[in-house]
């Protein structure tokens, strides 16, 4: 993909609308009282898997050539995304092998099974899943699909914002979790095309803030979680 337009993500949300959900916004009074202010909820905890990731793998897989499908599409995953790009492969036809660290929820493994992914268990460390998905890919000969470092799932995040602004046209702030990155990417590149005056946040967990770090530091930093966000 070229340097990405406002164009990139129309298309995107083109593309996967019939594989995924136009997820509620939801409002709190009692939460609006807390914060002092109108907050709203874009919930992305009803979307395909249960999770915005459904978006970009979906995108991602949708855009990919007959020769890249040819052998199935490969990634490392603590869950959501293994489970949103299983489940993308088996919309086109397609095998997925999904790299998980052994100490995930079972729920997140039975869910890439039951759409047909074929695991492979590794420790939970970013060195061994890279390795094992190296040694996956060159295996298989299987297409990557990184869970965030991939325009294609950016571009299929960015829909979730997108959605968003069309629904809430007058907000100020969009608060956008960042784990990887791929959402609040997303995020940043669906504000500054359809709506650039509204500030964007980063949200992380305190004990798991690698994002943070990087960001003091001017380099990447490695992820030392301690939270019960068992996607860290």
């Amino acid at each position: 993909m070229s340097v990405p337009d406002k164009r990139v993500i129309e298309e995107a949300h083109e593309r996967i609308k019939k594989y995924i959900h136009k997820t509620p916004v939801m409002t709190s009074a009692s939460v609006d009282e807390i914060a002092g202010c109108s907050v709203f909820f874009k919930c992305e905890n009803f979307q395909k898997v249960g999770a915005f990731k459904g978006r970009g793998a979906m995108n991602a897989v949708l855009s990919l050539s007959e020769a890249q499908r040819k052998k199935g599409v490969v990634t490392h995953s603590s869950g959501n995304h293994g489970q949103a790009l299983a489940r993308a492969a088996k919309v086109v036809g397609i095998k997925s092998f999904i790299v998980m660290p052994r100490i995930a929820p079972e729920i997140k493994k039975r869910g890439v099974r039951g759409y047909g992914g074929e695991i492979f268990e590794c420790e939970p460390t970013l060195q061994a899943r890279e390795k094992m998905l190296a040694e996956v890919r060159e295996k298989t000969g299987a297409y990557e699909i990184h869970p965030f470092n991939n325009y294609e799932v950016i571009a299929g995040q960015a829909t979730s914002a997108k959605e968003l602004i069309e629904e809430i046209p007058n907000l100020d702030v969009i608060v956008a979790p960042v784990g990887g990155g791929g959402l609040l990417s997303g995020t940043l590149l669906a504000v500054n095309f359809f709506a650039p005056g509204i500030s964007v946040f980063a949200a992380e967990p305190e004990g798991a803030n690698d994002t943070f770090r990087s960001v003091q530091s001017g380099k990447i930093e490695p992820s030392q979680a301690d939270t019960i966000a068992d996607g860290c």
